[in-house]
C-alpha cells in the first residue's frame, strides 16, 4: 500500500486476522495490512449513507419537513422522473436499487474531494463490483417479470435471423458489466488526474475551477452509471414485444457519447 490513510490504520492495526482469513479462504495471499483504502473508504461511504438515512426516517415529516427530508424527496423525483423517460415500465418497483446506486456512487465519486480520503471509485474493483451486482440485478429483473420469455429478448425481432443475433446478444449481455466498469473507473481516474495536475502548476483561482470540474464529473458519472442501469432495466422487464430490444441498443449508443463529455 503506498499511503495508508488514517481511516485504514486501524482496521489493519485490530482486524488484520479476519481479513487475511477471508483472503486465505477465498485462495488470495494474506499480507500483514491486508486492508487497502478504497475498501474502507467505501465502508465509511456506507455507514455515513445509513446513518443519515435513519436520521431522516426518524424525523419524517408531512407538515414541517426539513433539509435533508427536502433534498432526498427531490433527488428521489428526479431519478423517478429518469427512469419513466428511460422507459422503465413500473419505475416504483426499482426505485430502491436506482436511488441507493446513484447516492452511492455519487458520494464515493466525491468524498476524494475531502483531503483526508480518497475517491474509492479510482479503484477499479468498486466500479467493476457495482457493475457485475448490476447485471446480475437487471437480468433477474428481466427473468422475474418475463420468465423465460426473456430469452426472446436476446432473438431479435425477425425469427430467421434469430440463430445467428442470439449468441451476439448474449456476449452483447455479457460484456455490458465491463463497459460499465470502464466508464465509471476510466471518467473518475482521467479526472483525478486532470486535477491534480493543475492543482501542482497553479496556485488557487484554476484549483478552484478544476475541482468544480471533479465535482461535475462526479456527479455525471453516478447519473450515466444509474442512466445505464435503467436502459438495462428498460429492456429487461419490458412485455410489449421487441421494441424495447431496439430502444436498448439505442440507449446504448446514446450514453456513449454523453459518457466521454466529461473527460474531454
Amino acid at each position: 500500500m503506498e499511503h495508508e490513510l488514517w481511516l485504514t490504520r486501524p482496521f489493519n492495526d485490530f482486524l488484520a486476522g479476519p481479513a487475511n482469513a477471508i483472503l486465505s479462504a477465498a485462495g488470495r495471499p494474506t499480507s500483514e495490512r491486508p486492508w487497502e483504502n478504497w475498501l474502507t473508504v467505501e465502508l465509511f461511504v456506507f455507514v455515513v449513507i445509513a446513518v443519515i438515512a435513519l436520521m431522516i426516517r426518524s424525523s419524517l415529516s408531512t407538515d414541517k419537513p426539513g433539509g435533508l427530508q427536502h433534498f432526498f424527496e427531490s433527488t428521489y423525483e428526479f431519478i423517478k422522473k429518469c427512469a419513466s423517460d428511460a422507459g422503465v415500465e413500473h419505475p416504483e418497483r426499482y426505485m430502491a436499487y436506482f436511488a441507493t446506486i446513484f447516492i452511492f456512487i455519487a458520494s464515493m465519486n466525491l468524498i476524494g474531494l475531502i483531503p483526508a480520503f480518497e475517491a474509492p471509485t479510482l479503484f477499479a474493483w468498486v466500479p467493476a463490483g457495482l457493475a457485475i451486482w448490476t447485471f446480475f440485478y437487471f437480468n433477474f429483473a428481466g427473468f422475474r417479470t418475463n420468465g423465460l420469455a426473456y430469452l426472446k429478448h436476446f432473438a431479435g425481432p425477425i425469427w430467421w435471423v434469430s440463430p445467428l443475433l442470439f449468441p451476439v446478444e448474449i456476449i452483447s449481455n455479457f460484456i455490458r458489466p465491463l463497459s460499465l466498469t470502464v466508464r465509471l473507473y476510466g471518467n473518475m481516474y482521467a479526472g483525478e488526474q486532470v486535477t491534480l495536475v493543475f492543482l501542482d502548476l497553479t496556485k488557487l483561482v484554476i484549483p478552484v475551477v478544476f475541482m468544480a470540474l471533479h465535482v461535475f464529473v462526479s456527479l455525471v458519472q453516478a447519473y450515466v452509471f444509474t442512466m445505464l442501469t435503467m436502459i438495462y432495466i428498460a429492456g429487461a422487464t419490458a412485455t410489449h414485444g421487441h421494441g424495447e430490444h431496439e430502444a436498448s441498443h439505442d440507449g446504448d449508443g446514446l450514453n456513449e457519447e454523453n459518457v466521454h463529455a466529461p473527460v474531454h
